[in-house]
């Protein structure tokens, strides 16, 4: 007897159809670039401005930039638990995050690209590799800076029973630490991809001197119709890039958010839960399933037991006989991280040695002009971010109706809008000094508004209804709930936002518009001016400015911030 198949069951033979076109469409993908990866090295690329050839550099902008995204996830997670989880690293760990994320991707981009050129002389690899790396920079600090402050914001009645009930790393990870970043993780992942198509102009249309370093793809596409003033294939690669943006928030960001809701601190469901069409379907899907039984669970499982076997191994007293071989071992990789260290230093000396005075003055000069800028822009921007992003986060409904908004707003290359803006400028009588404080707020605001909307959609349904029951006043729910919730947050986007304008001021600072550049004095616009023209003497000695400066404000302002945020506003 035949039996017809249930309305359920095509419905989930067609979401398992579904699923293999992905997968198989990703493997395309992968293929594809892998042939661009291996072609011989061109001089000089032509880039198309053909409409048929915008699917082709979408398709290999949005595969670079999800590869990166896949090093910042892996990079965000293992370097936020170690700073988290060992104080002494802590010291050395936060401070040098800071440092890397403010340093302009100028700053990487003609050492890395050089050096993976040299690497891969015959093939396009090195540039596809520094490609991705610079991305990567773009993405990976505000990731980086949520998991630690959400791994740092774990109510100390959770850490303990953790320990009751005798959790290994890996049980106390997957199920306490984990949850708890995960909100806070989905916001910043979107802020990241965001990130990453700010500086795609640079990363694939990169020129060093003389040298020609473009890759075909969407960033190069925009930045060469704008170059010729191509009005018709400037607007179809924004409208390519908009589309991409709401795709990729449709078939996965969305569904992250929606997931990540599952991990609230609530004993009360919301009343206003997100949902996602496509987290709906992929949950019936019978191969994702048997995927997750048989891949997911028995990897986790092994992990588990791995970690137990660990724990029981590392309380038996040692028998080994021979110390010496860890004492030795740890000795060599000390001597060798020393040797190469104090070699880097020394070329780096050599290198600095060639600047003259005047140099120095003009950098010191160039710098405390570009942070009066940054902070200008970061405290104008929390301006108006806090209490839009209030009021997005404290609704469930807004920010599922919002979020795709917000997030093709903040992925839009925030560079094409400089042109139009600088016309703007010299309509109303202002000068590039004072202007460049909006060029950088257009790009570094929205790491504060999604960190405010993540940590107003952290506050549980209990203490909502706790606030109504005992009728607290607007001015008593801000004190008593829904700031010590947004605070660390707030802190996250104020760290991110600062490193992102010191790394936009190269983009702020110098400004070309057709055959006319517009510089205001500072650092962005002196690094810029050093790369462009390969003085890496005075490229080297900016970077190293900026760096120390960093430093400076990481330890006299970050961290006392984040002590605060972890002791007096933690549930």
């Amino acid at each position: 007897m035949i039996t017809r198949p249930t309305v359920q069951q095509s419905r989930s033979l067609i979401i398992d159809l579904g699923v293999v076109i992905f997968v198989a469409a990703c493997l395309y993908g992968i293929v594809k670039v892998a042939q661009r990866w291996e072609a011989p090295l061109q001089p000089q690329v032509q880039i198309s401005l053909s409409l048929w050839a915008l699917p082709r550099y979408t398709l290999l902008s949005l595969l670079r930039g999800f590869a990166a995204y896949g090093l910042s996830l892996v990079f965000a997670l293992t370097y936020g638990y170690l700073a988290a989880h060992r104080p002494r690293a802590e010291r050395v760990m936060l401070p040098l995050l800071d440092i890397l994320q403010s340093i302009p991707v100028l700053g990487f981009l003609p050492g890395a690209v050089l050096a993976l050129v040299a690497l891969f002389p015959n093939t396009n690899a090195g540039l596809e590799i520094a490609s991705i790396l610079m991305i990567f920079t773009g993405q990976v600090w505000n990731m980086t800076f949520s998991v630690y402050q959400s791994l740092r914001a774990i109510p100390e009645e959770l850490v303990q029973a953790a320990s009751v009930y005798q959790f290994n790393w890996w049980q106390r990870f997957r199920r306490l630490e984990l949850p708890a970043a995960a909100v806070g993780l989905a916001w910043n992942s979107m802020m990241s991809m965001a990130g990453g198509w700010f500086f795609l102009m640079v990363c694939e249309a990169f020129t060093l001197g003389e040298h020609d370093f473009r890759l075909p793809g969407l960033g190069a596409y925009i930045s060469v119709a704008a170059s010729h003033r191509d009005l018709h294939a400037l607007l179809a690669g924004l409208l390519a890039m908009a589309t991409m943006v709401v795709a990729v928030d449709t078939l996965i960001w969305r569904p992250v958010l929606v997931w990540a809701q599952r991990f609230r601190l609530e004993d009360t469901a919301g009343t206003d839960l997100q949902s996602s069409f496509v987290l709906t379907w992929l949950r019936q899907s019978r191969l994702l399933q048997a995927a997750k039984a048989r891949l997911a669970h028995p990897v986790s499982e092994w992990l588990s037991a791995h970690a137990a076997a660990e724990r029981q191994r590392s309380k038996l007293p040692t028998l080994s006989r021979h110390p010496w071989v860890g004492h030795l071992l740890n000795g060599l990789l000390t001597a060798a991280a020393l040797g190469l260290t104090f070699g880097a230093a020394w070329r780096l000396a050599h290198l600095l040695g060639q600047l003259p005075l005047s140099g120095w003055w003009e950098i010191l000069v160039s710098s405390l002009l570009t942070w009066l800028r940054v902070s200008a822009a970061v405290v104008l921007s929390t301006l108006w971010t806090v209490p839009v992003g209030m009021w997005i986060g404290r609704s469930d409904r807004r920010c599922a109706r919002l979020q795709p908004l917000v997030q093709v707003v903040a992925s839009f290359p925030a560079p094409m809008l400089y042109p139009v803006l600088i016309i703007a400028f010299q309509a109303l009588g202002w000068g590039l000094g004072w202007g460049a404080i909006l060029l950088m707020m257009i790009g570094i605001q929205w790491y504060i508004l999604f960190n405010v909307i993540a940590g107003a959609s952290t506050v549980s349904q209990d203490l909502r209804e706790v606030a109504q029951a005992f009728r607290f006043t607007p001015r008593q729910s801000w004190r008593t709930i829904w700031w010590p919730a947004v605070f660390p947050y707030l802190i996250t986007g104020w760290v991110t936002a600062t490193g992102g304008a010191w790394n936009a001021s190269i983009v702020a600072e110098y400004v070309t518009l057709g055959k006319t550049t517009f510089i205001a004095p500072g650092l962005g616009s002196l690094i810029s001016v050093a790369a462009s023209q390969g003085r890496y003497d005075l490229l080297a000695a900016s970077v190293l400015t900026m760096a120390v400066a960093v430093v400076m404000i990481s330890r006299y302002v970050w961290k006392p911030l984040y002590r605060l945020a972890s002791t007096r506003y933690a549930y």
